[in-house]
């Protein structure tokens, strides 16, 4: 005799107004209305914190996103900062192509649009660095536009009540997604109602221990009726990172440590860095090359930084430069560097780490 299966109990299902209407009562009573880019909620200030907030918590954007708007209160003072002062204020955010896109796309705004943020979503998608989520954002949290969002807490929210299976990188999983975000998402109030979703993923549909009996959509929640919320949304292969080697050189004279531009484009781009070889390279060679000196020579323990496709296993070696050439590697990419009276430079967060230790010796 076979065994008897028990069915699941069924959630009880929602209509999308009903969604909404809970999600927005929710909202009133236990929001974040107190967020520095909320007052106001200008389009400037909505976006500069929506590229803050992508991959990074709140609690970390708040005090660079307090400082960036001190710097560049609207859009015109950021399109005519230099690209290194930029750069500067994002140091240790990280994704630095954010703050380059940024850069531009203020470049391209008083250029082409007069300097206020354009009016339809596909103008805004036209800026560099803006997606379609956070030009949904852009519109409806600082204008009401009724826009639908697909940040990292909305998938997570709607994967869970849907039960979504599959790793929302892979287009099937993200453009069903996005037709749910579309279905859910009201035609009024839709700023507090894309605001609510995120605070509902960032407060209560968390990763780790979601705490679903505070949660107002709770009994409909497929995952939840399920028991299955660890299982949404699905999590991305996994694939051992590989390790590469680098070696830094922090070169030191009189007129301070030596700095080099990195490309616009890559790794650390446009940021400023230390001479950097391949673990390999014999450092002595490529000083006798540049026409540098070198006196006391000291090799400091590897620096691993990880980012989010391999690790960087870097090799600092910190030499006393006796004597260089005048002008030596000086210019638009290359310059002298104090480090206890520092100039205002976008720094790669090792290459501050090691010079940090440099002032502390």
């Amino acid at each position: 005799m076979q065994p008897r299966l028990i069915e699941e109990s069924a959630p009880v299902p929602l209509r999308p107004g009903e969604f909404a209407r809970r999600v927005l009562a929710w909202f009133r009573v236990h929001g974040r209305h107190d967020l520095p880019w909320q007052h106001p909620a200008s389009p400037y200030r909505v976006w500069v914190s929506e590229v803050m907030l992508q991959q990074t918590q709140v609690a970390t954007v708040i005090p660079y996103f307090q400082r960036f708007m001190e710097r560049f209160p609207d859009v015109r003072a950021l399109a005519g900062a230099e690209q290194d002062e930029v750069l500067h204020l994002w140091s240790g955010l990280g994704y630095y192509a954010r703050a380059r896109n940024l850069h531009r796309a203020a470049g391209v705004i008083v250029e082409q649009h007069g300097g206020e943020m354009p009016g339809t979503l596909e103008a805004v998608q036209a800026l560099p660095g803006i997606g379609r989520s956070t030009a949904g954002a852009i519109l409806s949290l600082s204008r009401g536009e009724p826009q639908p969002i697909l940040d990292g807490n909305v998938k997570r929210v709607l994967a869970r009540f849907h039960a979504v299976p599959g790793w929302p990188g892979e287009s099937a999983t993200l453009r069903r997604l996005w037709a749910l975000s579309e279905q859910l998402t009201p035609g009024r109030d839709t700023g507090a109602y894309n605001q609510a979703m995120m605070d509902l993923g960032a407060t209560l549909c968390t990763r780790a221990r979601p705490r679903c009996g505070e949660c107002p959509v709770n009994e409909a929640c497929r995952a939840a009726a399920a028991g299955t919320q660890a299982d949404y949304p699905g999590r991305k292969p996994r694939k051992r990172l590989p390790v590469r080697r680098t070696r830094m050189l922090l070169l030191e004279s009189e007129e301070g440590v030596l700095l080099q531009r990195r490309p616009p484009a890559g790794l650390w781009g446009g940021l400023w860095s230390l001479p950097e070889l391949d673990a390999e390279d014999d450092w002595r060679d490529w000083c006798a090359r540049q026409g540098l000196a070198i006196g006391q020579a000291e090799d400091w323990p590897v620096l691993r930084h990880t980012f989010s496709h391999f690790h960087l296993d870097i090799q600092p070696t910190r030499l006393r430069v006796r004597a260089h050439p005048g002008g030596v590697m000086e210019g638009e990419r290359a310059l002298w560097y104090n480090s206890r009276a520092p100039q205002s430079l976008g720094l790669a967060a090792p290459v501050a780490r090691l010079l940090s230790r440099l002032t502390e010796d």
